[in-house]
């Protein structure tokens, strides 16, 4: 009797102990950093419980499962949408959240994750609905912004916070994308012959431009050469006339000069004639008076140019 009265209080003794190991493990909880945990006791909300330590009342409160209030970014598959132009396009969405208030997040919404997908792809195909295709390829901002607004809107009563919204892939039909890139390149295409076709109407300026100012810089060139020129001959003359003045040339010097001066008349291979001037004569005379002292003129006989008798048979 005694060993079996021994018996049985190690048994109650060890079912005491391991109770107890029961009701600390069920009683001290521990809550992590950016996480949140709500108390129902007896099956009524109870708490909200922040990070750190905390103790629950053993079988009469009950923690359901962690709630993350870090921003959480949750990419939903590609959703058919029409657009306006009856266009069916296939459009990937990226949505940024978080959990603001976890005791709504718990009771008011059953799966909010599933709710926010669901509410998004409603809302896309409301704002997309309402732009044809080219105005959906380019108002990527306009559309995240009306999203945002109607996802934040509608998520504030779920405890849950919508930050952003991101168009990952707006995909058109292949026909569509197709013509498209036909479109693209036919306009590329004209982009680059018009970008030519300026250049080479640019050149084209620049190169008369140019020619017509070097064509004004030869002629003021020319223009100032033959003024240097003319202004040079006018003062080698000037000098000219200035020496023949000082030296008071007389009548038999300057004649002798004047028939130096007729053979550069003949120069050149063009000369094919050449005519004798009529002030020869008076050259001449003058010569022939500094010569002979006497009368030049055939007719008066004598000096240099006198005939010779004629002998008589």
């Amino acid at each position: 009797m005694d060993n079996a009265g021994g018996v049985a209080l190690a048994i109650v003794l060890v079912v005491l102990i391991v109770f107890v190991i029961i009701v600390l493990v069920r009683s001290v909880r521990i809550i992590p950093q950016a996480r949140a945990g709500v108390v129902e006791r007896l099956g009524k909300y109870q708490r909200t419980l922040n990070p750190g330590l905390t103790i629950l009342i053993p079988f009469v409160d009950r923690l359901l499962p962690l709630l993350d209030l870090r921003e959480q970014v949750v990419s939903f598959p590609p959703q058919p949408v029409i657009t306006e132009d009856n266009l069916v396009v296939s459009i990937d969405t990226v949505v940024y959240f978080q959990v603001t208030d976890p005791r709504a997040a718990t009771y008011e919404i059953a799966n909010y994750i599933q709710a926010v997908e669901q509410l998004t792809t409603t809302t896309l195909r409301n704002v997309v609905g309402g732009l044809n295709l080219e105005e959906a390829l380019t108002s990527r901002d306009q559309i995240n912004g009306q999203l945002r607004g109607v996802l934040d809107e509608a998520t504030g009563r779920w405890g849950i916070r919508v930050s952003r919204v991101e168009l990952k892939a707006i995909d058109p039909p292949h026909s569509i994308q197709d013509s498209m890139e036909k479109q693209m390149r036919a306009e590329r295409d004209r982009r680059a012959a018009i970008l030519t076709a300026e250049g080479t109407k640019q050149s084209a300026i620049l190169t008369a431009e140019g020619q017509r100012q070097a064509s004004i810089l030869a002629a003021e060139g020319d223009a100032k050469a033959a003024i240097l020129r003319a202004d040079g001959e006018a003062q080698a003359i000037q000098k000219v006339f200035d020496a023949i003045h000082k030296g008071n040339p007389d009548q038999k010097l300057l004649a002798y000069q004047y028939l130096q001066t007729l053979p550069k008349l003949a120069e050149g291979s063009s000369n094919k004639l050449w005519i004798i001037p009529s002030e020869v004569g008076e050259a001449l005379k003058g010569i022939g008076n500094a010569l002979g002292g006497t009368n030049p003129d055939p007719r008066a006989g004598g000096g240099l140019f006198d005939e010779e008798p004629a002998k008589q048979p």
